[in-house]
């Protein structure tokens, strides 16, 4: 399941990480997809999308889902996607009519334009809603399905209510929207008859935040600082066009480096948060992403995508993603066979009179 866990049967794969606090030793995700295997995958969807004008776009993403979950292991299990490519394309559909209602009633009136913009809007949180209960109900390990559980009150609430308070406030309730979201997904989850759930504060989100402003300020500032000392009290406009070029490019580049920074930092930290916040009955999860390791990926993976014209792609996801899946742990107080019996016996029959919910999916 893409939106909580991703990780074929070999035992031998799974890794046992040590735990202090009372539950067994944890075992690790792992996943054994490789970029040359993934390559093929990739450039016949690609291809194939291109030439039917993104209809075929549905069957790329079910193929590489597939791929995916096969290839995502847990104490030798792996775990499968059931989604079909009809309910994407659905989505998809329904997508391509907002989009283009939203874009003619614009170039229409300002007024037909702030209509559709509203429309887009109010249908927006109910069509992840349905996303997430498709995603999940067609995710399943060792044949027990997951679900969802959340109410589309609750949608509207995390989806159009928060990010409308995050707007209103100038970023100020950005942390706080998120931690909805992450609250919503993670603790209105289920496996079987389990559920997962959420403990992390608002402001465990405030703290990761500043520290990713903090970083961006301080290059800034590195930037000016660096800047003044080239040109040495020189008013800019005096300055040489290669001179004022250079001090462009120099600018330039100390902006991303300082996005790339970011995002590594802010990235590997969020992730380890949330997933030390998330619990799936006995069981809880660790995670262990390293900043340094998300910032080597983040930037040789957009060097080598630069430089094969985009043919890296495939290979840079699978990086990505392999590091990211294989920093997850999962450790119980419970054998976790016992577990998944227990899960299993207890959400049965869950979820299945709700068929009739699942059947949109709009690829977040």
């Amino acid at each position: 399941m893409t939106t909580l866990l991703s990780a074929t049967p070999n035992a031998s794969s799974d890794r046992l990480v040590a735990t202090g606090d009372g539950h067994r030793s944890a075992l690790r995700l792992t996943f054994t997809g490789s970029g040359r295997e993934y390559f093929g995958i990739w450039i016949v969807n690609l291809l194939l999308t291109i030439v039917t004008l993104g209809i075929y776009s549905p069957w790329a993403k079910v193929r590489k889902s597939h791929y995916f979950y096969d290839n995502t292991h847990l104490a030798g299990s792996s775990f499968a996607y059931h989604g079909k490519p009809v309910a994407i394309l659905k989505g998809r559909i329904i997508a391509v009519l907002l989009i283009a209602i939203y874009k003619i009633a614009f170039k229409l009136s300002v007024l037909m334009g702030c209509a559709a913009l509203a429309l887009v809007a109010g249908l927006m949180p109910w069509l992840i809603w349905k996303s997430l209960q498709f995603k999940l109900h067609n995710s399943s390990y060792r044949g027990i399905r997951f679900g969802f559980r959340g109410s589309l009150g609750q949608a509207y609430r995390t989806y159009l209510l928060m990010p409308l308070a995050a707007l209103l406030t100038l970023g100020l309730a950005l942390p706080l929207a998120h931690q909805r979201t992450k609250r919503f997904q993670h603790g209105e989850s289920r496996f079987g008859g389990s559920f997962f759930a959420f403990t992390a504060p608002a402001g465990a989100f405030y703290k990761i935040y500043g520290v990713g402003v903090l970083l961006m300020l301080g290059f800034l500032a590195l930037g000016a600082a660096v800047g003044v000392v080239l040109v040495g009290g020189v008013s800019v406009q005096h300055l040489p066009a290669p001179v004022k070029a250079g001090l462009a490019a120099l600018a330039g580049l100390n902006f991303y480096l300082a996005l790339f920074l970011m995002m590594a930092v802010q990235g590997a930290m969020l992730q380890n948060m949330i997933w030390r916040h998330t619990q799936l009955g006995d069981h809880a999860f660790d995670c262990r992403l390293k900043w340094q390791r998300m910032a080597w990926l983040y930037l040789s993976n957009l060097l080598a995508i630069v430089l094969t014209l985009g043919l890296f792609t495939p290979f840079a996801q699978i990086r990505l993603l392999k590091y990211r899946i294989e920093s997850i742990s999962l450790a119980g107080r419970a054998d976790l066979d016992t577990f998944v019996a227990q899960a299993a016996s207890e959400g049965g029959a869950t979820g299945e009179g709700a068929a009739d919910l699942l059947d949109i999916d709009i690829a977040l």
